[in-house]
């Protein structure tokens, strides 16, 4: 803690940043046109950050003045289509972009040009000025990012680094405006074209926030194959998003539940399937995986989150072959971001208190570095439904990653990275709720949780700035994990180190249209697990190799092709497939397709832990191989289908068909015997078929409505009969609401249905032990309100499970916790009642 202390003084002694904002003008006239832009710009040398404004046509970057150099910038746009300030885009290049991208009056070239991508000859009239402030000494300084338009006029431009404009005539509008934040606005009547000098004065703002550009929170790629879901830091500071299992709050595409009534673990189900069927990576490396499958959700705090991008169904064979519902990658905040300090306080129901800092400076001409900080702890005892079990667990834990980026010459880049997480949690039976009403020695039912996590990872890469769209990058990352638990006098303990590589390489074959990626990868694992008196110990190697196949024709059609080829030393040799379409039907409508393959070793007991609390039996029905609990592999295929269509440019639809068929599954049999758990190689049918609809709606400037309706049909095969998944439900319905004012507040609220679920059999229990055969359908409700102060702080107030919803009786036979009837494992509902928290957010940026 010393040397953290240290680094992290040194870091705040460092805000002044290299760090700079760059304008310009790019041209384009759509959606499709947007992410072009942006996508190119992110691909050249320094840039962090890439925003086109639709309306302005003004692309804003942030970026790193040591490596960023603005020519190539407007060479790789012109290249990609767009005409920039300097640079023209070549005809054939442009009229081979989809039509709804032609954004040239008349559809043609109104500018003389040379070959290729050449210098803009600027014919039309303009008036070309500079914008300056004065410093309290009377010095002119140059102000950058002012906004400078025509009254009635449809020409908008703005000040570049030395407070430089051109914009062009527009009679009979003679009126130019120049704005900027925190100055008195200025408006100049201009008869004729020519130089002008203006010189803004400070004005009076009373605590205003000004809205640069309003993009929606969950964006969607109109051109990328691959449907992905980006979640920005807006939507995730529309909840507390405490941890990364707390960062789906707002979205329709994910549930989160309970794993039992005792321990307080959330859990994460996508297309109906079970969190560890989503592969979880952390800048596209492994990270939510193995033992750490559940519990690891806990492990990246939320205000660490850069953003999150989310893609339903098979993703891509680059990242492995484990992926079968889905995937979420998380970037985390990097050592370049423009955000150089940030400090974060929570404080919540039952006593919960969690503190986050990330602080970043440039170390020198080739490396930024970061420190990344995290604490919580839980000190209150409650038990809101006096069953005489703790609600939510006791305890603390902290987190504290170290990343480093290097920023080399000729296109050489690279990171290293170092994370500690330590967590201790207790629940079940507290002392505090029981003093007096046992007789001396009594004994409590209590659960124990300690974990223990150490990362290390380094990424090289190097673009080749002589050949396009060329590549190659190494990863290699190491974990080890260990976590001692105790449920009651059942004790779980497990140890797990994994190593992972992956070598990749890309080019284009022939022209950009033709893209291919190829590569190997390794990974092993060593895992030992000692549950009560049985251990249960593998060792898993599996090297590999890939190759990813990309067709672009004019953007309105994609083709991916991926097929990866890995042995496993437990269960052989495997290909997995992947293929994934996309075609754009016009600018506002996109189909896309996937189908693939994916195959997963199960954590038959970390995956299911919630059963651990209870008195079940633990029985696993395997063949006595070899083979990891001497069960086969998990094996299925996912097929999806879907459309995302643009009504206007404020109302979006989508609709999400998904199919998954399971050739072996795992099967988790709670229904043989209510005193029993059993494991299972699946023998019958397995699937998930998942429908999901959804309406994004910006009405009015600053509101944003969301409403979806989510259909799920999951079926297993149990000891020979073809039943509902248990604890699923068929039926969600969502709505979230958001408003932001310009004055700095924002509300948000989030409302979802859920339809009944089916509770596994417990008709053998005694009658007083028996649950119904489905649970109650219920609605939650969660709401926040901040208020932003400035570019620095806010605070926020907000409420989860507003209406106070509890599953009833959420454990069976609480009271005599060590008998055989005992379960607290079929949690289908909210254990916690209502729930209100406060916290604040201060950051300081690299312009401020």
């Amino acid at each position: 803690m010393k040397h953290f202390i240290i680094l992290l003084l040194s870091l705040l002694s460092a805000w002044a940043s290299a760090q700079e904002v760059y304008r310009t003008k790019v041209e384009g006239d759509c959606g499709m046109c947007k992410d072009r832009i942006e996508e190119t710009a992110m691909q050249t040398i320094g840039v962090l950050t890439a925003i086109w404004d639709e309306e302005t046509h003004i692309l804003e970057i942030s970026m790193d003045p040591k490596l960023f150099v603005a020519d190539e910038l407007m060479k790789a746009i012109a290249t990609a289509g767009h005409d920039t300030e300097k640079y023209k885009a070549d005809d054939a290049v442009y009229q081979a972009l989809p039509e709804c991208c032609h954004y040239r009056p008349g559809d043609h070239d109104g500018h003389g040009h040379e070959n290729g991508s050449a210098i803009i000859d600027h014919a039309v009239e303009e008036v070309i000025g500079i914008i300056y402030e004065k410093t309290a000494k009377g010095k002119k300084t140059a102000i950058i990012g002012a906004t400078i338009y025509w009254v009635d006029g449809t020409a908008v431009t703005s000040s570049r680094s030395d407070g430089s404009f051109a914009i062009p005539m527009q009679p009979p509008h003679d009126k130019l405006v120049i704005q900027y934040v925190g100055y008195a606005s200025d408006t100049v009547e201009i008869k004729k074209a020519g130089h002008i000098e203006v010189i803004l004065k400070e004005g009076v703002m009373l605590d205003e926030i000004e809205i640069k550009e309003r993009k929606r929170s969950i964006e969607v790629s109109y051109i990328s194959p691959i449907k992905m879901r980006k979640i920005s830091q807006r939507e995730l500071t529309k909840a507390a998003c405490c941890n990364l299992s707390e960062s789906f709050e707002t979205n329709p595409a994910i549930d989160v539940s309970f794993t039992d009534a005792v321990t307080g673990t959330k859990q994460i189900e996508m297309l109906g399937l079970a969190g560890p069927y989503v592969q979880i990576t952390r800048e596209n490396m492994p990270d939510v995986r193995g033992l750490a499958s559940i519990y690891g959700l806990g492990f990246i705090p939320g205000p660490w989150i850069e953003s999150i991008q989310l893609n339903l169904g098979t993703g891509s064979v680059l990242n492995g072959f484990e992926s079968i519902a889905g995937q979420i990658n998380v970037e985390l905040k990097k050592p370049s971001d423009p955000e150089r300090f940030f400090l974060n306080g929570y404080y919540g129901g039952g006593g919960r208190i969690e503190g986050n800092v990330v602080a970043s400076t440039p170390v020198n001409d080739h490396f930024d570095t970061n420190v990344l900080f995290h604490y919580n702890t839980r000190n209150q005892a409650h038990d809101n439904n006096y069953d005489g079990f703790l609600d939510m667990p006791k305890g603390n834990g902290f987190s504290l990653t170290n990343n480093w980026k290097y920023f080399g010459e000729n296109g050489n880049e690279g990171q290293i990275g170092v994370k500690v997480t330590q967590n201790d949690n207790t629940s079940g039976q507290d002392a505090s709720h029981h003093e007096g009403l046992h007789p001396p020695g009594f004994e409590l039912w209590k659960a124990n949780i300690k974990s223990n996590r150490y990362e290390a990872w380094i990424k090289r890469g190097k673009n080749f700035l002589d050949k396009e769209s060329t590549s190659i990058g190494f990863q290699l990352g190491g974990i080890y994990y260990d976590q001692k638990t105790l449920f009651g006098k059942r004790a779980y303990d497990g140890t797990q180190k994994m190593l992972y590589a992956n070598l990749l390489y890309q080019t284009v074959l022939g022209s950009k249209d033709h893209k291919i990626t190829m590569g190997s990868s390794f990974q092993a694992e060593q895992t030992e697990e000692q549950l009560a008196a049985t251990t249960y110990e593998r060792n898993e190697y599996v090297p590999g190799v890939f190759g990813e196949y990309t067709y672009s024709r004019n953007e309105k059609f994609d083709l991916v092709l991926g097929l990866r080829a890995d042995h496993h030393n437990n269960y052989g040799f495997f290909m997995t497939p992947r293929l994934h379409l996309r075609y754009a039907l016009s600018q506002f409508t996109v189909i896309r397709a996937s189908a693939g393959r994916g195959q997963r070793t199960s954590n038959i007991i970390a995956e299911n832990i919630g059963a651990l609390a209870s008195s079940r039996e633990i029985i696993v029905d395997g063949d006595g191989s070899s083979k990891p609990y001497g069960l086969n592999a998990e094996v299925a295929w996912n097929y999806g289908l879907n459309l995302t269509h643009d009504f206007s440019p404020t109302i979006q639809y989508s609709l999400d068909l998904y199919l998954t068929n399971f050739e072996n599954q795992i099967v988790a049999d709670f229904d043989k015997n209510p005193q029993q758990f059993h494991l299972y190689n699946l023998a019958g049918k397995s699937f998930s078929r998942s429908i999901q609809t959804q309406v994004d709606i910006n009405p009015v400037e600053g509101l944003d409505i969301r409403l979806a309706y989510r259909y799920n049909q999951v079926k297993t095969t149990y000891s020979g009969t073809l039943l509902d998944k248990p604890l699923i439900s068929p039926h969600r319905t969502f709505a979230n609401i958001g408003y932001e004012h310009k004055s700095g507040w924002k509300f948000d609220y989030t409302i979802s249905w859920q339809g009944t679920k089916r509770i596994p059999s417990t008709i053998n229990n005694p009658e007083e032990h028996r649950l119904n055969p489905r649970s109650e359908a219920y609605w939650l409700s969660n709401a926040q309100i901040t208020k932003v102060f400035g570019r620095k702080f806010e605070l926020y107030v907000g409420g989860e499970n507003i209406f106070n919803f509890q599953q009833p009786n959420p454990i069976i036979s609480p009271h005599d916790p060590f008998g055989q009837f005992f379960d607290a494992s079929l949690v289908w509902g909210p254990v916690f009642g209502r729930m209100f928290y406060t916290g604040f957010r201060y950051r300081i940026n690299a312009e401020d």
